[in-house]
């Protein structure tokens, strides 16, 4: 699996920078309606869906990391596209979608660090992209009703920080295959 994340390292490059501008969006919008925020963060998981859908379908043959990808992309891309077909059922209950999302990304990213603990280093980092977004998830789970200011930076200061921890991540995978060997000596 690290080879196929080291080819694929802009497809989870460019998952961490539309975390990040979402995140900074949340910030910069604290007014933002409940429509647009159902908006962005449909567009945000079926982007998300549609890049960890492409690593798949390039590693071919992956095994049970592809299959990791695969299904975190399907699940991204089932959740943005109900959020567009029914938006206002979706506004709603958008905090328990976002909950939910959360989860099971965080859960596919915590097995895909496991997967990859004997393939690359600092393997943690996604880990830590996993537990953060497990943590975040329970979270909204536990609190549905806080205040909606509150979600909103709640969830812009989760989507910065899971943005970072994939960027660093991808830029870590693009110089992986470049590094050499250790030798024996």
């Amino acid at each position: 699996m690290g080879t196929l994340l080291a080819r694929n390292w802009w497809t989870l490059a460019l998952r961490g920078a539309i975390a990040i501008l979402f995140g900074i969006a949340v910030f910069l919008l604290p007014g933002i309606s409940l429509a647009v925020l159902v908006a962005l963060f449909g567009a945000f998981a079926i982007i998300g869906g549609v890049f960890a859908l492409i690593a798949a379908l390039r590693g071919r043959g992956a095994g049970a990391q592809g299959l990791i990808l695969l299904l975190q992309g399907l699940v991204g891309i089932l959740i943005g596209v109900f959020v567009f077909l029914q938006p206002v059922r979706a506004g709603v209950i958008l905090v328990y979608l976002i909950a939910a999302w959360a989860i099971i990304s965080g859960v596919f990213e915590i097995l895909a660090a496991i997967a990859l603990r004997k393939e690359i280093q600092n393997e943690w980092l996604l880990a830590a992209a996993g537990v953060a977004s497990l943590l975040f998830g329970l979270l909204l789970t536990i609190r549905p009703v806080a205040g909606a200011l509150a979600i909103l930076w709640v969830i812009g200061a989760y989507a910065i920080s899971f943005g970072i921890m994939l960027l660093i991540l991808a830029f870590r995978l693009r110089n992986w295959h470049k590094e050499e060997p250790p030798t024996l000596l």
